[in-house]
């Protein structure tokens, strides 16, 4: 993978106030404040991908300095993943440190399981202070206080970006005057911040409702994107003569072009069929908004979310705790943007499965680092155990990474770190056209099982094939390694108790744009 150099941090304006960053200064080694509690503030967003950054470069014109900021400043984890490419079993697997087979939270609308322990618990009871704002929506769209945390904002669902109402320690607020969500989310979680004992250790989840569809930015960052180009991928429109494409566009820093192969015979028949749905690129929410005004809305909503990093960090540094302070920012989940003809997440490809990691800790973590290691959202939990000296609970099947960031090249103590990652996505009925799916993707391959419909599983050569365009399914050079692969999926659930797929009553209506009938 290339290696991108960071410029320079300017200034972001921000609703009410300026905020202005400096060029760091750096020494050669991570600084220490020992006397500073080791706080944590994780900043979750909403179907962010991995590569929406403006460091990456991947979207031309797309400026996030505060995220940039942390990459510059802190770590950047360049294969991480979630287990689930879903909201509720992402989430619930970083709350739990297990994957979604075990908290057996599958779905957008399954009940949390009896006797779940979240990572704030175990915080609490060591002495921080806890704090839950924005979006929950997990085992149901209720929004009252769940255990672990001493203060509580949440909202109903996937709540609105204006004017929301939140339910903040058990009493329903309402804001008005064309509030904007990701904006209160930061002003009340500044204010708990600034209401706490600075002596005394803390841990903020602070849960964004951006990115998520449907997308509105802050009114100070409409149309800021309305002219930058689309990055169209080289998969968003193949045909069945396909069997070669250019990748990539020759431009001066990359002036040679490869010849892209594409196996159309053994594309997914369920991938084929949604070019046309809900999640396509032919009828996106059924015609709802044009793929590029998509593209750009989710642009600009993100700006919201960089101005948050940016306040949270602000304050951190003004009341002079950034040293110990750990800030983590993740995705729960990547989203699509025309690949294989789709739009939104949940299937196993890279822009779904991989999510943006940063983490910021002055006294922790060297400028700049960059991990290679594979991380995924089970991980999350106990490294937040772990950077607070308390101890990995025996049900979390993840593990900490914090001898990675402090630059310890050996995994954990009891084993090898992993070098792959495993992969569960369990059938909804609200949306159909995506199967129940298995797979594990290595430092080389990625392979699928379409689980339960009459159609192709999937074997890609992410080193010769990273758009995954050419299914080797089918090819006879690469049988041992599939059926290696898939061995190693089904010893996976096997080993963790994943062979019997979780079923939950189905209690919703229908969406009568989703299906034919009504329940």
């Amino acid at each position: 993978m290339k290696t991108i150099l960071l410029g320079g941090i300017g200034a972001v304006i921000l609703t009410g106030f300026l905020v202005a960053f400096r060029p760091p200064m750096y020494s050669s080694a991570p600084r220490h404040a020992a006397a500073s509690p080791k706080n944590i503030i994780y900043i979750l967003a909403d179907d962010h991908r991995y590569d929406f950054m403006g460091f990456t470069g991947k979207v031309a014109g797309l400026k996030t300095p505060n995220l940039d900021r942390l990459a510059n400043e802190g770590a950047h984890v360049r294969n991480a993943f979630v287990g689930t490419a879903l909201c509720s079993p992402s989430r619930a697997s970083i709350l739990t440190g297990q994957y979604a087979h075990t908290h057996k939270v599958v779905d957008n609308f399954a009940p949390l399981t009896p006797g779940l322990k979240f990572f704030p618990q175990y915080l609490k009871q060591a002495g921080y202070k806890t704090a839950f704002l924005g979006k929950w929506h997990m085992g149901n769209t209720d929004d009252s206080p769940q255990p672990g945390f001493d203060y509580w904002l949440s909202f109903k669902g996937q709540g609105v970006y204006y004017n929301p109402t939140f339910n903040i320690n058990g009493k329903q607020v309402v804001h008005g005057d064309s509030a904007y969500t990701s904006d209160l989310l930061t002003d009340y979680a500044v204010k708990w911040m600034s209401s706490l004992d600075k002596s005394k250790p803390f841990c903020l989840y602070l849960s964004h409702k951006a990115v998520h569809a449907e997308f509105q930015p802050a009114r100070r960052h409409k149309g800021m994107y309305r002219n930058i180009p689309i990055n169209y991928p080289q998969t968003m429109y193949l045909t069945a003569t396909d069997t070669s494409k250019v990748f990539g566009p020759k431009t001066a820093q990359s002036p040679e072009t490869k010849a892209l192969t594409v196996n159309m015979a053994d594309m997914p028949a369920w991938v084929k069929n949604q070019r046309g749905s809900w999640h396509g690129v032919d009828y996106m929410y059924h015609g709802q908004i044009a793929f590029n005004d998509f593209y750009r809305q989710y642009c600009e909503t993100l700006m919201g979310v960089d101005d948050s990093v940016g306040r949270i960090l602000k304050w951190l540094e003004d009341n002079n705790l950034s040293e110990t302070t750990m800030v983590v920012y993740m995705g729960d989940n990547g989203f699509s943007f025309g690949e294989h003809g789709l739009i939104d997440k949940r299937h196993m490809y890279e822009e779904s499965m991989r999510v943006p990691l940063l983490i910021r800790c002055p006294a922790l973590i060297k400028p700049a680092t960059k991990l290679e290691q594979v991380i995924q959202n089970i991980d999350i939990a106990p490294t937040f155990l772990a950077y607070a000296g308390l101890p990995k609970p025996t049900q979390m099947q993840g593990n900490s990474f914090l001898p990675f960031l402090k630059g310890e090249t050996a995994g954990t103590t009891d084993r090898p770190w992993r070098d792959r990652a495993f992969y569960e996505y369990y059938w909804e009925p609200d949306f159909p056209q995506t199967p129940t799916m298995f797979g594990v993707r290595t430092g080389r391959y990625k392979y699928i099982f379409n689980y339960g419909v009459w159609d192709a599983n999937e074997l890609y050569d992410l080193q010769t094939d990273p758009l995954e365009a050419n299914n080797l399914i089918r090819s006879k050079d690469h049988q041992d390694i599939a059926k290696d692969l898939r061995n190693q999926v089904f010893d996976w659930l096997e080993s963790t108790g994943g062979l019997q797929i979780p079923l939950h009553p189905v209690r919703q209506k229908r969406n009568d744009h989703r299906y034919k009938g009504t329940y």
